[in-house]
């Protein structure tokens, strides 16, 4: 009984806060808490996935640095749909409108099992290829191809499985997919050495087993979430009659996602892009490469979670017809978010040997890593205001926004900068490109929301109305 009360004091569900009127900070933490121990979770699939095959071969890793880029490049398409699933079902809901949001939920669910299936039957054939632009070595380049075949067989799971994640977060509730997340974890967890090492009756499969593991653990993660949203018990419902894909709200959903999807691409593609200069050097630096990426992954999840709390707060507060409130959110996030990552930063400069040293017993690797997460974590506090208010700017539908910032922090400054400097200055030039693109992306964020860039658009069509917002609204207290 007292884990229990303990647990209530810190989670609190739907129907014990208010999203649209009263404090915003409160409510903002409720809603974020479990947002941060779920993408802790979801991170902790391709960080299992890194020990263990740290713990396998330098190749292996390397591989696995690899593949982390090509995965997120074919999960864009889930990011966009995902974005505009939350969006709709969160506008809907501050509308007060529960068929609108139930319908946007169900038909955001069937698009996104429909093109998981033609994504993936399409980006198998095409793995060797993709793996060969990218410059790995042939050792390596095999285990890349074992991987990424596995993944593309099960997009389907991970497309569902981001699906239910946002739609839930969407309506208001994040406790849900937190625990279904963590069980799907400890799945994952337990079968990975087993898969990656071997073990009794079951060979060694190395890499390959990694991605057997995570795309079993996401398909049983995926069934749990499907089967809790045909229920209807927890909040978002969908039901299995309008799962049949509407091509008017096809239009709808794909206006908001694709630039979106475009973003996630954008930063795939950016990522890509790194790992073609970083290929130039040895196998230690793209393992140590691969390390840092993994440790910022995990380092941002406060800066994610709350980006994706904002995201949620702003789509009911607009759909509620309340954008100034929506735009407090906002700034209250950043300020916090600039913070909290600062203080991470710092840490993370202290302790950059034993943090790397995790990964990998490997000398050079740790030495290679420690000096990339030095270069930047003093700007880890910027990366949290560009992740603010660029959530903000998802939740009124300004996904274009969002996704043009991100375009111009990696396409036009980190991967130019990079490729430039990476001959004359070595891996520290492209260490630097980090730093200085994270600083100007938390600039043209936060310009770009104070010079009015920031609409707020009513998808509901309860309201009718956009707005820019210029004064506090009168129910919405920053401090509880």
């Amino acid at each position: 009984m007292r884990i229990r009360e303990r647990l209530a004091s810190v989670f609190k569900s739907r129907e014990e806060f208010d999203l649209t009127s009263g404090g915003i900070a409160k409510p903002l933490f409720y809603l974020s808490l479990p947002l941060v121990i779920t993408n802790l979770l979801q991170t902790a699939y391709n960080l299992a996935d890194t020990f263990w095959l740290g713990q396998y071969s330098t190749d292996a890793l390397a591989a696995i640095s690899f593949a982390f880029p090509m995965v997120f490049f074919l999960i864009s398409l889930a990011l966009g749909l995902s974005v505009a699933g939350s969006v709709l079902v969160a506008q809907h809901t501050g509308a007060g409108n529960e068929e609108r949001a139930a319908y946007a939920a169900s038909q955001t669910v069937s698009i996104a099992i429909i093109g998981s299936i033609v994504l993936g039957l399409l980006s198998y054939p095409f793995v060797d290829e993709f793996v060969r632009l990218l410059g790995a070595s042939p050792a390596v380049a095999v285990l890349v191809t074992e991987y990424m075949r596995v993944y593309a067989l099960g997009l389907v799971f991970v497309f569902g499985f981001f699906m239910f994640v946002s739609l839930m977060r969407g309506y208001g509730d994040t406790i849900t997919p937190m625990l279904v997340m963590a069980g799907t974890v400890v799945l994952n967890v337990a079968i990975d050495p087993i898969l990656i090492l071997g073990w009794g009756p079951v060979p060694e499969l190395g890499v390959e087993g990694a991605a057997i593991a995570t795309v079993f653990s996401r398909a049983i993660a995926f069934v749990v979430g499907f089967a809790i949203m045909v229920r209807g018990s927890r909040g978002v419902t969908i039901n299995l009659r309008d799962m049949v894909p509407d091509p008017e709200f096809a239009k709808t959903l794909f206006r908001i996602g694709i630039p979106a999807s475009i973003e996630g691409t954008g930063r795939a593609i950016s990522i890509n892009l790194m790992l073609v200069i970083i290929a130039t050097f040895s196998t230690s630096v793209v393992a140590a490469y691969g390390i840092g990426t993994r440790v910022f992954s995990v380092v941002f999840l406060p800066a994610i979670a709350l980006s994706q709390g904002v995201e949620t707060m702003t789509g009911q507060n607009v759909g509620a017809g309340k954008p100034d409130r929506a735009a407090q959110t906002n700034r209250l996030a950043a300020k916090a978010m600039f913070v909290g990552l600062t203080v991470l930063g710092i840490v993370s400069w202290i302790a950059a040997d034993p943090i790397v040293a995790v990964f990998t017993s490997d000398a050079a690797v740790i030495d290679i890593g420690a000096r990339f997460l030095r270069y930047v974590a003093p700007t880890f506090g910027f990366i949290g205001i560009m992740y603010a208010y660029t959530g903000g700017f998802r939740g009124t539908g300004q996904t274009t926004v969002a996704a043009a910032i991100s375009i111009l922090m990696l396409g036009v400054i980190r991967v130019p900068f990079a490729w430039l400097v990476a001959d004359p200055l070595g891996t520290p030039g492209i260490w630097l490109s980090f730093a200085i693109s994270n600083v100007a992306g938390a600039a043209i964020a936060y310009l770009w929301f104070r010079r009015g860039g920031w609409r707020s658009t009513d998808l509901t069509g309860q309201h009718g109305r956009t707005g820019t917002p210029d004064a506090p609204d009168a129910d919405a207290a920053v401090d509880d």
